[in-house]
C-alpha cells in the first residue's frame, strides 16, 4: 500500500521556481547565517551586468549586450561561483571604501601625504619613481569603475579562466541567435582567441601594485602604516597583496572577511606595529553586513 502513495518528487516547472527552491535550501541549511542585503545584491548584480557588457564588447562591439543581459536574467547567468565570487568581492571592497570616504573627508590628501613625509631632503622623501608608481596605481584602480563611478571588473584584472568562460558563453549566445551561419561561428571562435591573447598582454592593478611596492623598497612598512592612518585602502591592499604574493582582489577579499584577531598574521609580511592596525580594524568593524568567518557567530549561551 505504501507504494500507492509514493511520489517521484516535485517537478521543477521553471528556472525561477528552481532558483527559489535552491535559495530556500541554502537558508534551511544555515538559517542563522547572515544574508545578502539589498545593497549587496544590487551592487553585485550591477557589477555582473557591466562585466558581461564589457566582455561582449571585447568579443564584438556589435553584440546587443542589453538583449544578452535580458536573456541571461531569464535563463541564469553563466560563470557560476567564480563569477559570483568576483562580483561579490568587488562589491564589498567598494562598500568598504565608500564608507571610509564618507567617514573621513580628509581622504583626498596628496600623494606625498599618503605614503611619506613631504619635506625635501627628508630621508623618507618620496622619489619621482614612487610618485609615478603611486599615480599608476590610482589609474589602474580607476579602471575598475565605469564612466559613472560605479564599481566594475576591469578585464585586465579578471582571472583568465573566468574571462575565457564568459567569452565562450557570450560567443555561444551569439551563435544561437537567428541568422547565424558557419562564417559567423568561425568569426566568434577567432574573436574569442584574440580576446584571450589580448588580455594576456594587458597590465592591470596587480602590475601597478608590484611596481608601487618595488618603488617604495625599504619604505614599504612605513608607507603601509601611513596608508592605514589615511584610510588609503587601495595603497594598503596593493602593498599587502604584493608582500603576501596574492592578487589585489584576493587580498582585498581576505581583509574584508577576516576576523580582527587574524589581521596581524594576514598583514605580517608588511611588518606593521600592532597599534598601526587599529584604524583598519575599526573601519572593517563598522562595515554593515560584513561577512566574516563562522567564529563571528553569536556565542551559544
Amino acid at each position: 500500500m505504501a507504494d500507492a502513495f509514493s511520489s517521484p518528487g516535485i517537478d521543477m516547472p521553471s528556472p525561477t521556481v528552481s532558483s527559489r527552491l535552491r535559495e530556500l535550501a541554502e537558508y534551511l541549511a544555515a538559517p542563522a547565517a547572515g544574508r545578502l542585503t539589498e545593497e549587496q545584491r544590487a551592487l553585485s548584480l550591477g557589477i555582473a551586468r557591466r562585466f558581461i557588457a564589457d566582455v561582449a564588447a571585447r568579443l564584438d562591439p556589435a553584440i546587443d549586450s542589453a538583449a544578452l543581459w535580458r536573456d541571461w536574467l531569464r535563463r541564469g547567468l553563466p560563470g557560476g561561483e567564480p563569477l559570483a565570487a568576483a562580483c561579490y568581492a568587488r562589491a564589498e571592497e567598494y562598500r568598504w571604501r565608500e564608507q571610509s570616504a564618507r567617514r573621513a573627508a580628509a581622504f583626498a590628501a596628496s600623494v606625498t601625504e599618503k605614503v611619506a613625509p613631504a619635506e625635501p631632503g627628508s630621508a623618507d622623501a618620496v622619489s619621482p619613481e614612487t610618485d609615478r608608481a603611486y599615480l599608476a596605481l590610482r589609474i589602474a584602480d580607476r579602471r575598475r569603475f565605469d564612466g559613472f563611478g560605479h564599481p566594475a571588473l576591469a578585464l585586465a584584472d579578471v582571472e583568465p579562466e573566468l574571462f575565457r568562460t564568459m567569452l565562450q558563453a557570450v560567443a555561444a549566445w551569439r551563435r544561437a541567435q537567428p541568422g547565424g551561419d558557419a562564417a559567423q561561428t568561425a568569426e566568434c571562435d577567432e574573436a574569442v582567441c584574440a580576446a584571450i591573447a589580448r588580455q594576456k598582454d594587458e597590465s592591470g592593478i596587480d602590475h601597478a601594485a608590484a611596481a608601487f611596492h618595488q618603488a617604495l623598497d625599504v619604505m614599504v612598512p612605513d608607507a603601509a602604516a601611513k596608508a592605514i592612518a589615511a584610510q588609503d585602502w587601495t595603497a594598503l591592499i596593493a602593498l599587502a597583496a604584493v608582500a603576501a604574493r596574492r592578487s589585489y582582489d584576493a587580498m582585498a577579499f581576505a581583509l574584508l572577511t577576516a576576523e580582527s584577531a587574524a589581521l596581524p598574521s594576514l598583514l605580517a609580511p608588511l611588518r606593521l606595529d600592532r597599534a598601526a592596525l587599529a584604524p583598519l580594524e575599526a573601519s572593517l568593524a563598522t562595515l554593515p553586513a560584513r561577512a566574516v568567518g563562522d567564529d563571528a557567530a553569536e556565542p551559544v549561551p
